[in-house]
């Protein structure tokens, strides 16, 4: 962790490294590798994974799958503990998110619109699942971003019937909880289905969780636990976005399908495949966003965790961190300055223009707009994968004196916002946030800084 000065005495120049600087230990507490090494432990033959002991002797094979943008890091984990004993593997994980690996294959692919690569993954996945019996072990590395990386479609629905219906489900404002209802319900992996595949072997879960409030069937599309939603619900979410109209007519009629009883449902709780399932969360956004707070605190900043549930239209959201902005300045409430509110969760925007950003460089723009002329005062945005949207900033800065500094360059903030086009905006000022890669995912942090 990096030793903070007391952030009283910070000269404004200084604040943005301070605010970057509890971003980046936020990360840290986040690592996927380490994370791993916290939760799974080998003693002989012994393997301890959370409260369970499973004896590695009995085993006659043992298989690591697994999709998400921070699994790589996890296979590193499981490869330095397991030391020589997997006997196979392969994980789909983003382009650019690879890392070194002796046994398991790394097998980057598209996201958040999936490609071929999703698909042959998942391909060489369920070939392993299928192949296992009673006296194998399957290890599942699961992160987020998982959904759109691995791809199985059912029968009758094909790689772009998937990329058109999960464009336009981003292009909504369908929140992920939503969206993966309705991927699992078109999917043959997804939603207990890679559970349903490895049956009878023994298989164990390991989720980095990139979900609000961390709901074990939602991250990922919970391909190793039971799917508490149906294809009425799926099917309800496409009618409630408008979508029936524009999905590919093979979706429609697969969902429909299902609807009239012809097509078998996610496997649900109580199905006998979950006896030989361990679901285990090894990291989650609570923890970056405590970091947050503690190193905050350790600074001299009086700090409020304030929630890790947030969700909602990103420039909607931006409002209300405006108006805490607003009342520490003027009334020292909920918490006096020098303050540090911190918030997790996952915003969406709803797509009406044509620039490019992502949810949290939206929240910033629309945040600037609200704290015009508020000084010592920062709302910062960030994705804690390193990508906010399809571009390569993980979020950005707003400040008091953003939209200043914007009049004086000739740019409009409204303009911009109106356009979805808050990547360009924070370019020109120099005020995105670029990580690069990062290789966890535990969704957004929100900080609201007055000093």
């Amino acid at each position: 962790m990096a030793s903070f000065p007391s952030a009283r005495s910070l000269p404004s120049q200084r604040r943005r490294a301070f605010a970057i600087d509890l971003l980046k230990n936020a990360l840290r507490a986040v690592d996927p590798k380490e994370a791993v090494l916290r939760w799974i432990r080998l003693v002989g033959d012994q393997l301890h994974v959370a409260d369970r002991v499973y004896d590695l002797s009995r085993y006659r094979r043992i298989f690591v799958v697994g999709c998400g943008k921070a699994t790589a890091p996890m296979v590193q984990a499981m490869e330095e503990i397991l030391d020589g004993r997997i006997s196979a593997g392969v994980v789909n994980v983003k382009y650019g998110f690879g890392a070194p690996t002796r046994i398991v294959e790394i097998n980057e692919a598209g996201h958040p619109i999936p490609d071929e690569r999703s698909v042959a993954g998942a391909q060489k996945m369920a070939a392993l699942m299928e192949a296992a019996g009673e006296d194998d072990l399957v290890i599942c590395l699961i992160s987020g971003g998982g959904s759109a990386l691995m791809v199985l479609p059912p029968s009758g629905i094909t790689l772009a019937d998937k990329r058109k219906i999960t464009d336009a489900l981003l292009r909504s404002g369908a929140n992920i909880n939503e969206m993966n209802t309705v991927r699992k319900h078109l999917s043959r992996i997804k939603g207990g289905g890679l559970a349903r595949l490895a049956y009878p072997a023994q298989v164990i879960s390991l989720m980095l969780s990139d979900v609000v409030g961390s709901p074990l069937d939602i991250i990922a599309s919970g391909p190793t636990v039971p799917d508490s939603s149906t294809f009425a619900d799926a099917y309800a979410i496409l009618e409630r976005y408008a979508l029936l109209g524009k999905a590919p007519a093979p979706v429609i009629s697969h969902l429909r399908a299902g609807l009239a009883g012809s097509m078998p449902e996610t496997p649900k709780e109580g199905d006998p495949i979950f006896e030989h399932t361990q679901n285990v969360i090894v990291g989650s956004n609570e923890i970056a966003a405590r970091c947050v707070a503690d190193q905050a605190k350790a600074a001299g900043m009086n700090t409020l965790l304030l929630s890790t549930y947030v969700e909602g239209e990103a420039r909607e959201v931006a409002q209300v961190f405006a108006g805490i902005a607003k009342e520490i300045v003027h009334s020292g409430n909920p918490i006096p300055r020098p303050a540090c509110v911190v918030a997790g969760g996952e915003t969406t925007v709803v797509v009406r223009g044509f620039g490019t950003g992502g949810r949290n460089q939206e929240l910033a723009l629309a945040a600037a707009i609200r704290i015009e002329g508020l000084d010592d005062t920062m709302i910062i945005g960030c994705a804690t994968d390193g990508n906010d949207g399809p571009t390569d900033a993980a979020g950005a800065i707003a400040t008091g004196d953003t939209v200043r500094r914007a009049h004086e360059r000739g740019l409009d903030p409204r303009k911009y916002l109106a356009d979805n086009d808050s990547y360009h905006f924070f370019k020109e000022l120099d005020d995105l946030i670029i990580t690069g890669p990062t290789n966890t995912n535990v969704v957004d942090l929100t900080l609201v800084l007055v000093f």
